[in-house]
């Protein structure tokens, strides 16, 4: 009942977005779409370079073409509809619209969690059991992971979707933010939310904490194979790889402790709308470059891409 009491009161949400006049608001439209056009053109680019370069159908890449995927409709379940807001009167989004939206960025974000785990697993794979390593991640090891990760994102967005649509919105319906989702939703639900929090910070938190555990002891382990090396050129090589890997994972990670996994998240919406500025648009856009652009054999991709292109 509480279901229909929410839907007889609200069919539609107004995402308030940021604060500010005509010149803010044409700022962040130039930044948000920067961001989306960098973002867009990095993934595609990726996807399209791994899967047509033999040399790089190999396991790390193949969850790169993955992570690109997940960053490309994320940013693009969110980028547009912001845009479109930044110069529209009423900022209506409707019901089922909110729902959808925060359903599929759900599936995205934990999906993405979900990978980062799986790409540092595969590197601890790949440099400190180098012998069983082609074995241990063969075709259908790797797609039974990336399926884990797309199945835990499912099963973490279902949970929380038909928990928080489950509220009623009867206090107010414009949600204090630049999309759907928990905290901002939260705000303005007026039924009892105590199982919406402990649900919201039990699963991400645990999500977040053990995927984190899973990198850190693979990292920890491939730090202490590389400072066995002989090999210079080797150990550099090693270093530059997972250096851009903990890049991107503590910033990734870093976001979305600051959101969802500490009890303070709900209350302060301003300081939140930046923070996921920063890891629904930014952190996208940068992955693309830390994982490939510092990469030898990717830069060696896109050129022998380019050749072949120009001698069509």
């Amino acid at each position: 009942s509480d279901f229909f009491h929410s839907m007889i009161h609200f069919q539609d949400f107004v995402l308030e977005g940021f604060r500010g006049g005509l010149e803010t608001q044409a700022l962040l439209f130039a930044v948000f779409l920067a961001l989306y056009m960098v973002t867009v053109l990095g993934n595609l680019l990726m996807i399209i370079v791994i899967t047509l370069d033999a040399r790089l159908h190999s396991p790390m890449y193949f969850f790169l073409k993955n992570l690109s995927f997940v960053d490309l409709w994320y940013s693009s379940f969110i980028a547009p509809n912001a845009l479109a807001n930044f110069f529209s009167s009423s900022k209506v989004i409707t019901f089922t619209g909110c729902a959808m939206q925060f359903f599929f960025l759900s599936i995205l974000a934990t999906t993405e969690c979900f990978l980062l785990g799986v790409m540092a697993y595969d590197r601890f794979m790949a440099i400190c059991n180098p012998l069983r390593y082609p074995i241990t991640m063969c075709q259908s090891a790797c797609t039974r992971l990336v399926l884990g990760a797309y199945c835990g994102g499912c099963f973490n967005s279902i949970v929380q979707t038909s928990f928080t649509f489950h509220l009623p919105f009867c206090s107010s319906n414009r949600i204090n933010h630049f999309f759907c989702d928990v905290p901002p939703l939260l705000q303005i639900a007026c039924g009892n939310i105590a199982i919406n929090k402990l649900l919201l910070f039990g699963i991400c938190g645990l999500i977040i904490v053990g995927v984190m555990f899973v990198i850190l002891i693979s990292y920890g382990y491939i730090i202490a194979t590389i400072l066995r090396m002989r090999s210079g050129a080797g150990r550099r090589k090693i270093f530059s790889t997972c250096g851009s890997h903990m890049t991107a994972v503590t910033l990734f990670f870093g976001t979305l402790f600051v959101m969802y996994a500490q009890p303070g998240a709900i209350e302060s919406m301003e300081q939140g709308k930046v923070v996921s500025v920063f890891y629904t648009l930014v952190i996208p856009m940068l992955n693309p470059l830390i994982y490939s652009l510092r990469n030898k054999d990717v830069k060696e991709a896109v050129q022998r891409l380019g050749q072949k292109h120009m001698t069509m």
